[in-house]
């Protein structure tokens, strides 16, 4: 099975380097977006965060994609709107707690091991996916957030959960696995 996760186009609080909540798209993101409608891999199934932003960016894209909870970016609790910078000059313990400890949740939201667990059940589950006719799922793409797609390639790879911190996902980038629940490759990454 091979799964496209396709990261939502830019909104405001990526252009901050803010902490994410449920923000639409900016002008320039819905634009960008609008460039790649066509221009997605053929795949069985498309489906999305149920945010704003990756509604918006599958519309924009000519997507119909389904909303799936399992693909929700990591709730940030207390943080969401406020840059890395602001939180970290006003409680620095919290953010270091936050990057050292992946069960820590200073913000009161969502931690590190909740995120990877649960996008772990996810992709797990996809690979068992079957179409309308009882067929099983052999390409799918999701649109997603930054965090989601760092959270799977972390659980493809089978890598410690710190290395969530050392992915870059940039804004309408591309990320391919491929394998079977328990047996994923990182086929590409940000393309």
């Amino acid at each position: 099975m091979r799964v496209v996760l396709l990261c939502h186009a830019a909104t405001s609080a990526i252009r901050a380097a803010a902490f994410a909540g449920d923000e639409p798209l900016d002008q320039a993101g819905v634009a960008r977006a609008a460039e790649l409608a066509g221009t997605t891999p053929r795949v069985d199934q498309v489906r999305r965060a149920p945010s704003e932003r990756c509604r918006q960016t599958a519309e924009a894209m000519g997507l119909d994609a389904v909303p799936e909870s399992g693909l929700a970016g990591c709730d940030f609790g207390a943080w969401t709107g406020r840059t890395l910078d602001d939180v970290l000059a006003a409680t620095p313990d919290a953010v270091t707690a936050w990057l050292t400890d992946p069960t820590a949740c200073p913000h009161g939201g969502e931690s590190l091991s909740a995120l990877l667990e649960r996008v772990g059940r996810w992709l797990d589950g996809a690979g068992g996916a079957v179409t309308e006719q009882g067929q099983p799922v052999r390409a799918l793409l999701a649109v997603t957030d930054p965090s989601v797609i760092k959270a799977a390639v972390v659980h493809a790879i089978d890598a410690r959960p710190r290395s969530l911190w050392r992915i870059d996902v940039e804004p309408l980038s591309r990320t391919v696995l491929t394998g079977s629940p328990g047996r994923w490759s990182l086929r590409s990454l940000g393309r």
